[in-house]
């Protein structure tokens, strides 16, 4: 499932911005813009492990499929491990970003590694945004870390594993209380990263979990697949 969802999105071809714009100096801190200015603001944090070599090409035709139903997209990059992220850094970007583009988006929208992102600003930025929705989020650190997620990818964050029961009080979104609403999107067939994950999250703090039967890691964000007018409604009902 997960495996052909992938190929399905990673498939698509990309879609060039609009506009884009640095909010740092280094190579990855920058924002691409789709669709008019005017429209009610959605930032979007792609996903990848935190790894450098998953940018946020393979979104961006989730991106331009926003646009043309009237959103304002922002699509940011972020530092990476491999490319001078990792924890805190890849989590400073983000800061950065939301502050770089102005007040708080309607939406803050994450995707796997950065649906974790989206919810470490929902609890670190007051306003991060009106409302975050995380897809497929690592949201339980510790539990993708015991599980060994993507060969250890949770190590890596936070930069080896002696680091790591030392850093998950500041990492881990189970131990972050939001600061603004959650809403959680989650295919019950996804094998990158457990559903058990956003189950935990949303019984620790009261957010609320919509599950997609049969659909895994990749779908919400394919623009002909069904999952995706989920995640457009989620993202419409404000």
């Amino acid at each position: 499932m997960t495996n052909a969802e992938e190929r399905d999105l990673l498939g698509l071809a990309p879609v060039a911005p609009d506009a884009s714009e640095r909010y740092g100096d280094h190579p990855s801190q920058v924002v691409d813009f789709y669709g008019p200015r005017t429209g009610p603001r959605v930032t979007v944090l792609h996903g990848g492990f935190w790894r450098e070599r998953y940018d946020r090409g393979h979104l961006t035709p989730f991106a331009a499929a926003l646009a043309r139903h009237g959103f304002a997209v922002e699509l940011v990059e972020y530092r990476r491990v491999g490319g001078d992220g990792g924890w805190p850094a890849s989590a400073e970007d983000v800061e950065a970003a939301l502050e770089h583009l102005g007040g708080p988006p309607a939406a803050l929208v994450g995707h796997s590694a950065g649906g974790h992102l989206a919810l470490c600003a929902a609890a670190r930025r007051e306003r991060a945004a009106d409302r975050v929705l995380a897809v497929a989020p690592v949201a339980d650190l510790a539990r993708a870390h015991d599980l060994g997620l993507s060969g250890g990818a949770v190590a890596e964050l936070l930069g080896g594993q002696p680091n790591v029961r030392r850093l998950l009080a500041e990492a881990d979104p189970m131990r972050l209380l939001p600061r603004v609403p959650v809403e959680l999107l989650h295919g019950t067939e996804d094998a990158d990263v457990p559903v058990e994950l956003s189950r935990r999250y949303a019984g620790n703090w009261g957010a609320r979990l919509h599950l997609l039967p049969g659909v895994g890691h990749y779908a919400p964000f394919h623009p002909d697949k069904p999952a995706f007018g989920v995640l457009l409604d989620m993202i419409r009902r404000g």
